[in-house]
């Protein structure tokens, strides 16, 4: 069973990859999020959760919904996070994780994806983009291999500096910024209502026409990068940069 998180597409993509090669079925924990529901979820197969990567960890929404969530005991579970760079020592808290919900824990490893962080950083070109996908596919195909075989993900040992960045910078990170009070909609926007469908914790209303965020982000960018008229802008930091999401390339 492949459970997974996406804001922009990027999980969604992998997610679909793995459940292809491992003839498995997909579980949208957005749409989980959306429905506020947690459910008792029973397999045969190994759990594998796929989701960004927010500050070098695991999305803390989707940290929160694998505790709220019941599984079978002792059921394997692998964990798959893209990323535009470093996962930094998220594997340890996926571990941790484990051992709370009683699973067993075979891994956690990475796959470079398109960087869509157009809030704070700058996104990649559609030539850009192809390259890495192309990159990305065959890091899916090996770990498919793996979890086929009945193996771990291979184990890395965490730097010093990836240890600080998964633990006090992820918590400084997001106090200070995941939060939406950057998000406003320009005249461009044309009340299609978009946005409001895409934000996996109905943060968005729809006020006088125009989008209003509500004080619970988690970042996820689907807002921003969906929109069809790119009238959404956060602050200053997203003029003028393209919108990323899987679909458009």
């Amino acid at each position: 069973m492949v459970f997974y998180f996406s804001g922009t597409g990027n999980s969604a993509l992998v997610a679909r990859q793995i459940a292809e090669g491992l003839g498995d079925e997909m579980v949208s924990i957005n749409q989980c999020l959306k429905e506020k529901e947690t459910k008792n979820f029973r397999a045969k197969e190994p759990l594998i959760f796929v989701a960004p990567t927010y500050a070098w960890q695991m999305p803390k929404v989707v940290h929160r919904w694998i505790q709220e969530s019941s599984f079978q005991d002792r059921q394997k579970a692998y964990f798959v996070l893209t990323c535009a760079g470093s996962i930094g020592n998220a594997a340890a808290y996926a571990k941790k994780l484990c051992l709370e919900k009683n699973l067993l824990f075979c891994g956690l490893a990475p796959v470079i994806m398109p960087n869509n962080y157009v809030a704070l950083s700058d996104t990649p070109d559609k030539k850009e983009c192809d390259e890495i996908l192309k990159k990305a596919r065959e890091q899916t195909d090996e770990l498919i291999a793996l979890i086929q075989q009945d193996r771990p993900f291979p184990e890395s040992h965490a730097s010093f500096k990836e240890k600080l960045s998964s633990g006090p910078v992820n918590t400084l990170y997001y106090s200070l910024f995941v939060h939406d009070q950057g998000f406003a909609a320009t005249d461009a926007c044309v009340s299609c209502g978009k946005c409001q469908k895409r934000c996996p914790l109905d943060n968005i209303s729809m006020e006088n026409g125009r989008p209003l965020w509500k004080g619970h982000c988690t970042h996820c960018m689907a807002c921003i990068c969906y929109c069809p008229t790119s009238a959404i802008e956060y602050g200053k930091k997203s003029l003028g940069k393209p919108r990323y999401h899987f679909e458009a390339l």
